[in-house]
């Protein structure tokens, strides 16, 4: 069965962000793990975020995902990566307690031994 992949990138799910979130493959780009990150807070994949965070950064938890329904990723602009830095800048709307809303960040990302990791707001 085919199921389209939250992200919004057009494939299903088993080939797009799912061998991220099941470690079979690193994300290639800044931009692949954004949305595999959107995908995974859709998903309720708790562990698949603080994995993809980075170290300094992450929190000990990322809290209750259960009362979140993802509506839509609007990636606004991702830039080639400069060497081992690249940023992402998008839209997610979510329902959340009964009331729409949208995120708007420039997230910064970082690569260290060929992995791409979540940093943080720019």
């Amino acid at each position: 069965m085919f199921e389209k992949c939250p992200c919004g990138a057009g494939a299903s799910y088993l080939t797009c962000c799912a061998p991220l979130h099941l470690g079979q493959r690193a994300a290639a780009s800044p931009e692949q793990l954004m949305r595999s990150r959107y995908s995974a807070f859709a998903r309720r994949d708790a562990a698949y975020l603080l994995t993809s965070w980075a170290p300094e950064t992450r929190p000990p938890g990322v809290g209750d995902l259960s009362g979140q329904e993802w509506l839509g990723l609007t990636v606004h602009d991702a830039p080639p990566p400069e060497g081992d830095v690249g940023f992402v800048e998008f839209s997610a709307k979510l329902r959340e307690g009964g009331r729409n809303a949208t995120i708007r960040e420039r997230s910064r990302f970082r690569r260290e031994d060929d992995r791409w990791y979540y940093v943080g707001e720019a």
